[in-house]
């Protein structure tokens, strides 16, 4: 289900939380939102689910108008808040029930069985929420939102402050969902990684500003022509096989040689046909990495801007062993 999002507006007193952004977010894609705190991603959030109103401009889901159909928008629509609590004397499965109660959903046993087959919490659903973990009490919170099968689920930081397993296990769930389903998932994420993986396309806000959208692919394209080409010689620092790979790629761009791999920086339509004039004798592997998200970050935000969302970015490579 596609959404449309066209000059939205608003402010918290003297603060501009969204300064008239305007993109789409395509039916069925896992969209990403990008930025460091402040940036507005929560904003956009609490205005799509109809928790708020903008001051200014239009969002529309499905066609529908979220301020003029804001109930029939909630039906189509399930969000799992950043801050997501629930009873901890309760049970998964009674929360659950309660979820599903509140929505008037029929079936309500097959839905709730499936929910939790789906973020992997069947085997703890009769246990007390008190003794999840922090992963899965998120887990549990995304089982609420699938519950109606909703075209659109809007996912606010759902990996905030959980430890590595709980954010791999929580990324191959998100996958499967967009594998398995025609939902369109729409989340904000701090994490360079976390987006790069998951979403098919992202926009990137500051201070309440649409900085860049789209394609990932694309945007990381726009960032930069060079790719980083790592070359592994076949001779120690010093030997002569490694003398003579260092002397045959001086003239591609920026080397450097940290005395293991040796790298280079060059253009991305000629970094094959470079390769291809190598001894096959002077390098045992070789590696092209592509600009990763956070070259794309910092064209958007201007390449002085020091506020890079945390952790590291991943980036797209073809490795090739000569051996």
């Amino acid at each position: 289900m596609q959404i449309t999002i066209t000059d939205v507006r608003k402010r918290y007193g003297d603060v501009v939380a969204l300064d008239g952004p305007s993109f789409e977010i395509p039916s069925g894609s896992t969209f990403g939102v990008l930025g460091t705190n402040g940036a507005g991603k929560t904003t956009l959030f609490e205005l799509l689910v109809g928790h708020d109103r903008p001051d200014a401009g239009r969002i529309e889901v499905g066609g529908l108008d979220v301020q003029q159909a804001g109930h029939r928008v909630r039906e189509r629509v399930a969000f799992l808040p950043e801050h997501a609590g629930f009873p901890s004397a309760m049970t998964g499965r009674e929360v659950l029930d309660v979820h599903a109660r509140i929505r008037g959903l029929d079936a309500r046993r097959e839905r709730i069985d499936d929910a939790l087959e789906t973020v992997d919490l069947a085997d703890a659903a009769d246990r007390p929420v008190e003794g999840y973990s922090n992963g899965m009490g998120r887990r549990l919170g995304l089982a609420a939102t699938l519950l109606a099968e909703p075209p659109v689920l809007v996912l606010d930081e759902p990996t905030a402050g959980l430890d590595p397993r709980g954010v791999a296990t929580f990324h191959e769930i998100i996958e499967r969902i967009g594998r398995e389903t025609d939902a369109t998932v729409v989340l904000s994420s701090h994490v360079l990684g976390e987006v790069e993986r998951l979403c098919d396309e992202i926009a990137i806000f500051q201070d309440g500003e649409l900085r860049a959208v789209g394609p990932i692919d694309e945007l990381r394209a726009d960032a930069g022509d060079g790719v980083t080409v790592s070359l592994d010689p076949v001779g120690d620092p010093g030997s002569r096989e490694r003398d003579r790979l260092l002397e045959a790629v001086q003239d591609w761009g920026a080397v450097t040689d940290d005395g293991d791999a040796i790298e280079v920086v060059c253009d991305r339509d000629d970094a094959l046909e470079r390769l291809s004039t190598l001894e096959p004798a002077l390098v045992d592997r070789f590696e092209v990495r592509e600009p990763g998200l956070e070259a794309a970050f910092h064209e958007a935000l201007g390449a002085d801007d020091a506020a890079v969302p945390e952790a590291r970015t991943g980036t797209d490579s073809a490795e090739v062993s000569t051996s």
